[in-house]
């Protein structure tokens, strides 16, 4: 059926489009910053350090009463999650000034009767300081700034130079965008955020080799085509394709976004933009980024037509 709804035989100008895309996306990207640095990020407990108790039930957790009781103590930020057995549940919550750890849960051993029938076993209780918050921080920065040295790596001994240098490209206009929808949002910035940009970077260039392959037998194919006419030509020539993997990805991301509970709405929200950027990128930006850096054709030693080929004459011995 979706086959149906997405023509094989596209013929839009993307490429004309390039200084109205390269506009909008300089205003997000400033935008971005601007958040960024004024407004910030509403980081998690992974990265603003917290307190963690580890509980064990007699059956099997009701994650969703378990949560609802622990908002009722106003502590913030607060994470309830299951882990390992259906019985074992992890709660951790945000610093809390004016109290003790002690005091904390002693709170928590107070409501959480009201939530769980039987008997509650307290395994553990443990605090993450602003150093180890700190070690996330940058782990997690270093993770996404390997990969996408990893990307320019693997495009640049794949295609060439210059193809490695769109992808690095639309991968740091990608995670920007991300990290400004998480400032504008509000939404938590946690450690399975980085995992969502650290997807989105693989998705973002999957889409882009894609593109990038079509643009380099295009090359070899039509010697004579101007650059723009080549890139629009590539772009619809796996425009169909883009569309299809966009869409059924879309549809199982909005499964978990609206199916999959509080604890992974972050992450399915994060890799729903980034589908959308990603694409974008992938054809407003990847591919137009080959105009500005003169993108070179091989040699063409075709005969011009109409002109007589002459074999070289054989040396007599």
């Amino acid at each position: 059926m979706l086959l149906k709804l997405v023509p094989t035989n596209t013929n839009i100008r993307f490429i004309d489009a390039r200084k109205v895309a390269y506009v909008l996306s300089v205003v997000m990207i400033v935008a971005s910053f601007g958040l960024f640095f004024n407004k910030g990020l509403n980081y998690g407990i992974d990265f603003e350090g917290g307190i963690m108790i580890e509980i064990g039930t007699e059956g099997p957790a009701n994650i969703t009463r378990i949560r609802t009781v622990m908002k009722s103590l106003n502590m913030g930020d607060v994470k309830v999650q299951e882990f390992g057995a259906a019985n074992d549940v992890l709660i951790r919550l945000e610093h809390q000034e004016g109290l003790t750890v002690d005091q904390v849960v002693e709170k928590v051993r107070e409501v959480l009767p009201g939530a769980i029938d039987g008997e509650i076993s307290y395994r553990r209780t443990e605090t993450v300081g602003s150093t180890v918050s700190g070690e996330l921080i940058s782990d997690g920065i270093m993770a996404v700034a390997f990969a996408m040295g990893a990307v320019l790596i693997y495009i640049w001994f794949r295609f060439e130079w210059q193809f490695g240098m769109g992808a690095v490209v639309a991968l740091v206009h990608d995670v920007i965008l991300t990290i400004g929808m998480f400032s504008i949002t509000g939404m938590e910035f946690n450690l399975s955020t980085i995992a969502a940009i650290l997807t989105i970077v693989g998705y973002s260039l999957n889409d882009t080799v894609v593109v990038y392959d079509r643009i380099r037998e295009n090359l070899r194919k039509f010697r004579k085509k101007p650059m723009p006419d080549l890139l629009n030509l590539s772009i619809n020539d796996t425009l169909s394709r883009t569309v299809m993997t966009s869409v059924t990805t879309l549809i199982a991301l909005a499964s978990l976004f609206f199916l999959g509970g509080e604890g992974i709405h972050g992450f399915a929200a994060a890799m729903i933009w980034g589908i959308f950027v990603g694409t974008y990128s992938s054809i407003f930006i990847a591919a137009p980024v080959l105009l500005w850096v003169e993108l070179r054709r091989e040699p063409d030693n075709s005969p011009t037509p109409g002109m007589e080929v002459i074999p070289p004459k054989k040396k007599r011995v």
